[in-house]
């Protein structure tokens, strides 16, 4: 019963907030890679279902047993989950998040995840762009009133009453850079999206 509780919780606070949508361009029609930090991932469900109404998204969940917790949780917040992350599953991730994009099925993937170190870059979300040639998209909220966990990767919980920003980046590609160069990009992009 906890998932379901927690996300009809999500939904109970984002009904109190006021929100402000910072979106810099249209949702693309073509499938594309949604990046977002482990810290902010439980409201992003919201965030891609007002950005892209119509679209499908699955998001990379670790096999441990947060991992089962969150794609239960997502799963009644209307998001796939695809299982697998860099220490466990990842290889046969990879294949399921790459055959999701050539079907038209964007991936969600926190690339600090599932335990860190917080605000890093794991080579899975350069894989699955490259392979793909998928554009990225990273998303991103900005609650004026919130909780922050004393947990390895800060999570942020909005308070009700509040005014949530619910950003998406304009999307990049990484096509033709090297492992490090793609993802420097990736965390300049991200963080730029998380602070302005």
């Amino acid at each position: 019963m906890l998932p379901y509780i927690i996300a009809v919780l999500v939904r109970l606070i984002n009904m109190t907030n006021k929100k402000v949508y910072n979106y810099k361009t249209p949702a693309s029609k073509d499938a594309f890679v949604l990046a977002m930090w482990h810290g902010q991932l439980l409201f992003q469900a919201l965030n891609y279902r007002a950005y892209k109404p119509s679209g499908t998204v699955k998001v990379i969940v670790s096999e441990h047993r947060d991992g089962e917790a969150i794609r239960k949780i997502v799963k009644h917040l209307g998001v796939g989950d695809i299982q697998g992350s860099s220490t466990r599953g990842g290889a046969k991730a990879l294949i399921k998040a790459i055959k999701s994009i050539k079907d038209g099925i964007d991936v969600a993937i926190t690339p600090d995840g599932p335990k860190g170190p917080v605000h890093t870059i794991s080579d899975g979300i350069v894989a699955i762009a490259q392979k793909t040639k998928a554009k990225i998209i990273c998303c991103s909220i900005a609650p004026s009133k919130y909780w922050q966990f004393n947990s390895w990767d800060s999570f942020l919980m909005p308070k009700p009453f509040g005014t949530i920003v619910y950003k998406m980046s304009e999307p990049f590609d990484i096509d033709g850079l090297g492992l490090e160069e793609a993802k420097k990009k990736i965390k300049k992009h991200m963080l730029e999206n998380l602070n302005e």
